[in-house]
């Protein structure tokens, strides 16, 4: 199986290398670098799959959300503008995110199918809106929605 996304961050490297653009090559190398982590660790005998790389990305995509807020937080906007760059470049390679109104219908139907009817029931209704929405929504914005709607159906 040729891993099409893989390739394309490849090309999108040389083509950033011939155009010196000093910032896409330090967080496109990153991703390579991040990927071929991920390939040591599921072992060389097995190729990445497109949902490997996804994960990567994803993780990739997440550290940088998280450094913007601390650094925002710790008074350094030179340093979050850096990380807003370097999360625009990562996701060009991530799926489309869900809308809010498309993240809250694919909630709701989640919890109609499984019957879920209190809080205690948290993590069957996130382990199955996670499997659908992979990588098109962020975590955290999922489970303050999904809380949302358990807490109302609790009331």
């Amino acid at each position: 199986m040729n891993n099409h996304l893989k390739e394309k961050i490849k090309r999108d490297l040389n083509v950033s290398l011939k155009e010196r653009r000093k910032e896409e090559i330090l967080v496109l190398r990153g991703l390579l670098s991040a990927l071929h982590n991920e390939q040591i660790k599921i072992g060389k005998d097995k190729e990445l799959t497109e949902q490997n790389i996804l994960d990567v990305l994803a993780r990739e995509a997440k550290k940088r959300k998280d450094a913007i807020i601390l650094y925002e937080k710790g008074g350094r906007p030179e340093k979050a503008e850096n990380e807003k760059q370097e999360l625009e470049i990562i996701e060009k390679y991530l799926p489309t995110q869900l809308g809010e109104i498309e993240l809250l219908n694919i909630i709701k139907e989640t919890i109609i199918k499984t019957g879920a009817q209190s809080m205690a029931e948290i993590g069957k209704i996130m382990g199955a809106v996670m499997s659908q929405v992979k990588g098109r929504a962020d975590g955290n914005k999922i489970k303050i929605l999904v809380e949302k709607e358990l807490k109302e159906l609790e009331t």
